[in-house]
């Protein structure tokens, strides 16, 4: 029997074991419930005395010999599984499609190159702002809805701190910090509490613009968005300017351009009237500028800001706003050739 029991021991040293299977046939043939080993120890009782220390031995050093087998096989198949696994063929073709910029930052792109020719850098802020900033230095009075939980998505109340409802605190931050002249736009992002359909959402985009120095005019403000409109929508673009009201410019207008579509005879995009509009505008409000620490009685300016979705819809008379957050493919593939 001890003789046997060497042989299996000589055994394990010229086995090889090349697949799972193989493994486990072995495991079982070895230390199953049948197996050689339980065998084995189940004839331990018949060994003669004075072998049985001897015998004891062998069958424990089989038993660590299996045991070591198994696991030394199993560690080295694992390690082939995670080795294929990382394998990469770097010469295996790619299938894989480029991706292209999303329509909002093109035209994002777009506004910044066209006011940047004429002298406007470009300024950004926080989007997480305190009332001081996004309300009360713009000349919000405390009562204006925009204040109202329907319509902002407050963070913390007494102080106010929330997500900006506008670009135009930006505005702010640069005027406290900065002298003039000043000549800025501000795109970003901006968060309103308005429940999402085609035309609303309540994340969205904008560009807001300031230009304050010596003797600027509201002539100044049209010829700087008559350029503007003509320089994104083509050169045969009109505008109009009507009268409005924003706390934070006097006087203020909303500006419409004439619709590319059907070139001001009027269609659905324009509701039939030919105007589309895409923005407001004003001279800058004696209060905003003395709150954020500038002569009010030598210098004047004006400010401007419109929304990048409204932009990019008539660009690319897009009908439905949700598109722009839905990372649609297919939505998105159209935009692979755009300028």
């Amino acid at each position: 029997m001890i003789n046997k029991v060497k042989e299996h021991i000589k055994d394990l040293d010229a086995l090889s074991i090349q697949k799972m299977e193989d493994l486990e046939a072995f495991r079982l043939k070895y230390i199953g419930k049948k197996g050689i080993i339980p065998a084995l120890f189940g004839d331990f009782k018949n060994v003669a005395k004075e072998e049985r220390k001897e015998m004891g031995i062998l069958l424990n050093d089989l038993k660590n010999a299996v045991q070591n087998k198994i696991t030394e096989v199993r560690e080295k198949m694992e390690g082939l599984e995670v080795d294929s696994a990382a394998y990469i063929d770097l010469f295996m073709p790619v299938n894989a499609e480029a991706g292209s910029r999303h329509p909002l930052s093109l035209v994002r792109n777009e506004i910044i190159e066209i006011f940047s020719r004429i002298g406007f850098n470009v300024a950004e802020g926080p989007e997480i702002e305190d009332d001081w900033h996004n309300f009360t230095a713009l000349n919000f009075p405390e009562e204006h809805p925009a204040r109202d939980m329907q319509d902002t998505f407050f963070i913390e109340k007494n102080p106010d701190i929330a997500l900006r409802t506008h670009t135009s605190s930006t505005q702010v931050r640069v005027m406290e910090n900065q002298k003039p002249p000043i000549r800025s736009i501000f795109p970003g992002r901006v968060f309103r509490n308005e429940a999402i359909s085609a035309r609303a959402h309540c994340i969205f985009h904008q560009v807001e613009g300031l230009y304050i120095d010596k003797n600027v005019s509201f002539a100044d403000l049209k010829q700087t968005l008559m350029y503007f409109a003509k320089e994104m929508f083509g050169e045969e673009t009109g505008i109009r300017l009507r009268p409005s009201y924003f706390p934070f410019t006097e006087p203020s207008a909303e500006m419409d351009i004439s619709c590319h579509i059907c070139g001001g005879k009027g269609c659905n995009i324009c509701k039939y009237t030919g105007w589309v509009e895409i923005l407001g505008c004003g001279m800058v409000d004696p209060n905003v500028l003395k709150s954020s620490g500038i002569d009010a009685e030598e210098f004047t300016g004006f400010a401007f800001g419109m929304g990048i979705e409204r932009i990019t819809m008539l660009k690319y008379q897009i009908k439905d706003l949700r598109l722009f957050f839905e990372n649609d493919l297919k939505f998105l593939k159209q935009f692979e050739n755009a300028i």
